[in-house]
């Protein structure tokens, strides 16, 4: 993956004239002043672990599963949200890992655990890189070094349950590859989030992932029946059975910690038979509140697609939702919806079902072009923003959730507040994910650079981040905590519900190594000689 941007650097084009000219006329765009860095030019503070702490860890993996080189910590710096690749493009490593180390076991990840804790080294558990919340930038403060945790060599497929329809699989399993094993046995996942091509299962369950299609096969979390967890203390093995009344579910523990509690070495997942029909398709509603109102008739009484969304107004006129044509829709085209049906023979009936309580509702079916331009371009939004980034535009997304009947009013608090604190951004969304209670709002911004683009950012996501707080929503659906929403999230949760993550960490963790400083502030360092409990 490319080191200052997203993805494969092949597939990275620049943004045509035209549409430049038009980020200049609308919004003040202009190419930024300096140049982006060079691979060479990153700056990279000296390794702090000391050669015995690395020749221990060498010990345990091997020693060419420790690297410390530059090309291998400048690809382990943070993740892929815009502030990290702003700080990248002006060749700022100063986050860079000491080292980076690939466990190959259970037992591996069980022995680096015990020895960082004892030389008090933070850990980083990494898959694809994919976090956009900072959930990859480990506070250094306390400790003696910092390592990434690349489960890479993680990556099998261990075991299929054909009968319970469930897969055992290896944390560091990239999506195309598990889908590439589970196709083989006529299985799919059924989870494709934006980040498909690099995330890994590891990382989806750590942050409570939801694809794409999630209206069809569920959250991620939602798949996930099981799993073995490493922690400094020891290990976890959870969930014996689908669901169970023996107490608090500890699987929900883990899942969406970041790996601030254990390090997920295995997962148990439920998976369905892969479809022989797919179809998408467009419609169009006059405003995003008759489309709002369609969706939640779909999801409240059926039948609900596999895949569901709808643009707003602007994102539809912009063309956001087709990004591989951006700019392809006249302005009066209203709302546009996606409609995605996976399946067998029930398809045809279901989507028939569907187009009579979507015309009922005042759409417009607009066929299966737009729905097939938009699976074709679905994962091509991140490298639209590097193109972004390079002209001068500062380029980014956040989401949020509500109940149905709080929605409009998240809508209106979240783009208030982003378009007060960056003057005349251009402000898009639409409900990625849909529910009986309640849906997801993704909202993208686009505005030209100040001299300070990272500050400006940051006080537009601050406003943001209280505007949802404030407007009842959660601070983020699907993206995760990082450190980005820690704040946010400590008001969502209350100063009770801190004391609950405070105390099942120092329980898990008590040196505090595992990714200190996300999901939870930091606690003060321990004193050297206090006997954990």
């Amino acid at each position: 993956m490319l080191w200052s941007g997203w993805g494969d650097p092949a597939k990275a084009t620049a943004l045509p004239e035209p549409l430049r000219k038009l980020l200049q006329d609308l919004l003040g765009v202009r190419a930024p002043e300096t140049p982006a860095a060079s691979f060479g030019e990153v700056r990279l503070a000296p390794v702090a672990l000391s050669p015995l702490v690395l020749a221990e860890l060498r010990a345990v993996v091997g020693d060419g599963h420790v690297r410390s080189d530059d090309d291998a910590r400048i690809r382990h710096t943070r993740g892929k949200s815009t502030p990290d690749l702003m700080r990248m493009r002006a060749g700022d490593g100063s986050d860079a890992p000491d080292a980076v180390v690939l466990p190959g076991s259970h037992a591996d990840v069980t022995e680096l655990l015990r020895l960082c804790a004892a030389h008090r080294v933070a850990v980083v558990p990494f898959g694809g890189g994919t976090s956009v919340v900072g959930g990859l930038v480990a506070t250094r403060n306390g400790f003696a070094g910092v390592v990434a945790l690349d489960l890479a060599r993680l990556n099998r497929l261990i075991s299929v349950d054909a009968e319970s329809m469930t897969a055992e699989m290896e944390p560091g399993l990239r999506t195309p590859q598990a889908e590439q094993l589970l196709a083989t046995r006529g299985l799919t996942l059924g989870h494709f989030p934006q980040s498909y091509e690099y995330a890994t299962l590891g990382g989806f369950a750590a942050a409570r992932s939801s694809g794409q299609a999630s209206a069809g096969y569920g959250r991620f979390d939602d798949m996930v029946v099981g799993m073995t967890v490493a922690t400094p203390r020891g290990t976890l093995d959870l969930g014996r059975a689908p669901k169970s009344a023996a107490g608090p579910d500890l699987r929900q523990v883990i899942l969406g910690s970041e790996g601030a509690f254990g390090v997920i070495t295995s997962l148990r997942l439920r998976v369905r038979r892969a479809p022989a029909r797919r179809i998408y398709e467009g419609w169009r509603f006059a405003s995003f509140a008759a489309g709002s109102a369609a969706l939640r008739r779909l999801a409240q009484e059926g039948p609900v697609p596999t895949v569901l969304r709808l643009s707003d107004e602007t994102e539809t006129m912009i063309g956001l939702a087709r990004p591989g044509e951006l700019g392809g829709l006249a302005a009066d085209a209203g709302c546009l919806a996606i409609a995605g049906y996976e399946g067998f023979e029930e398809v045809t009936a279901q989507r028939e079902r569907a187009a009579a309580v979507l015309s009922e509702s005042g759409g417009v079916h607009l066929g299966t072009e737009p729905g097939e331009s938009w699976a074709h371009g679905r994962y091509s939004a991140p490298y639209l923003r590097d193109s972004l980034l390079a002209v001068g535009a500062t380029v980014e997304t956040l989401e949020t959730a509500g109940f149905w009947s709080n929605l409009p009013r998240l809508y209106d608090a979240v783009r208030l507040s982003l378009q007060g604190s960056l003057g005349s951004p251009l402000v898009m969304c639409h409900i990625s994910h849909v529910y009986g209670t309640g849906a997801s709002l993704y909202f993208t911004v686009v505005t030209a650079q100040s001299g300070d683009p990272l500050a400006q950012w940051e006080t537009a996501k601050r406003s943001a981040g209280e505007a949802i707080v404030a407007a009842g929503g959660t601070i983020s659906h699907h993206h995760g905590v990082g450190r980005d929403h820690r704040e946010a999230y400590a008001a969502e949760i209350g100063e009770l519900g801190v004391e609950i993550l405070r105390g099942i960490k120092d329980r898990l963790d008590p040196r505090g190594i595992l990714n200190p400083g996300v999901l939870i502030a930091q606690a003060p360092a321990a004193q050297p000689g206090v006997s954990e409990p």
